[in-house]
């Protein structure tokens, strides 16, 4: 075992399949105890199922760790406040959240009906609220924290995903007025657009085709490649750990064997008036300005991690065996 988080204790939501599962497998491997939260949803969020949860707990155990369970519905205000006062009743601290929970109900935003939006609203976003902001009363208190919440880059866009799309944009702003609000008190906030083959995928029409093809889901086939979802435990580790101290408000994609920090919004065009600007000079100096010409980008959605997969590593600069580093050219 590692000893990057011994000492610690932590709640993982989520971590009962998937990338919240490796996240906490990896966090106990570190040393923290750990509350693995789940309450055993279908991928719709219907259903309870307990197994999962008590699963991982027990491996854990197998390996020498600490956790115990925990099956609340974080979408519930007052049990996803519970799951974090679980955790300070068990091990007397709250010194890391990890948000993971999440439903899909994927739909075309024409074809998308209200149930569909708020049931992933509520899971995604009301529910890393709900368990953040119990969290933060206690790590205001002790003077330290760690939270990381998971994103998407399906916030960049996804066509078939405007609700969970929506969610995970949400997480990004939560995250980084946490960010700014918890500095003084020594806790940190970041965000991770993960990615790896889980139950997701295999829901999808890709998944579904490759599993006719094969005769396996490509959950079934990520283990020990580049689509292992366990993949993305390492950096949610790194920030949850005293390593990570300097880094808050961030947002990070762990995308196979490699993990990209997201530029920050920032201006890439401006257009100055001497006076407000009637709606035909808006039309008159927009395309030559901030149009860019007429070569507006589309938002990138779908793709990105196909385009960061296809660079060459002479692209990169070797650092050590193994290790390459990449920069933008205008950073």
């Amino acid at each position: 075992m590692g000893t990057m988080m011994q000492g610690r204790a932590a709640v993982v939501t989520g971590a009962g399949r998937g990338i919240g599962r490796g996240i906490a497998i990896a966090l106990a491997g570190q040393g923290a105890a750990v509350v693995v939260g789940d309450m055993g949803a279908s991928l719709a969020g219907e259903g309870k199922d307990t197994r999962p949860a008590q699963q991982v707990v027990d491996q854990i155990r197998s390996a020498g760790g600490e956790a115990i369970a925990h099956h609340g519905d974080v979408s519930d205000f007052e049990q996803g406040t519970d799951l974090v006062e679980t955790c300070l009743k068990q091990y007397g601290k709250v010194d890391a959240v990890v948000n993971c929970a999440g439903i899909l109900r994927d739909r075309m935003i024409f074809n998308m009906s209200e149930d569909e939006w708020d049931a992933v609203i509520a899971v995604h976003l009301k529910g890393t609220f709900n368990v953040t902001r119990a969290a933060s009363i206690r790590m205001r208190e002790r003077g330290y924290g760690r939270i990381v919440s998971m994103s998407s880059t399906s916030a960049l866009g996804a066509a078939g995903q405007p609700n969970y799309g929506a969610a995970k944009a949400g997480i990004m702003g939560l995250m980084w007025s946490c960010a700014n609000g918890l500095k003084k008190y020594n806790v940190t906030a970041n965000a991770v657009m993960p990615s790896g083959a889980t139950r997701m995928i295999d829901s999808t029409p890709r998944g579904q085709q490759l599993y006719h093809e094969t005769g396996k889901w490509p959950s079934e086939m990520a283990a020990g490649t580049e689509r292992d979802p366990d993949n993305v435990a390492p950096l949610v580790v790194y920030l949850c750990s005293d390593a990570s101290a300097g880094v808050s408000g961030q947002v990070f994609a762990s995308i196979g064997y490699q993990i990209v920090r997201l530029e920050m919004p920032r201006f890439v065009r401006a257009l100055r008036g001497r006076r407000r600007w009637e709606p035909e000079e808006v039309a008159e100096w927009f395309p030559r300005t901030l149009g860019d010409g007429g070569l507006l980008e589309p938002p990138a959605a779908g793709g990105f991690g196909e385009r960061l997969r296809a660079m060459d590593d002479e692209q990169f600069t070797p650092l050590a065996d193994g290790v390459l580093s990449w920069r933008a050219n205008d950073v």
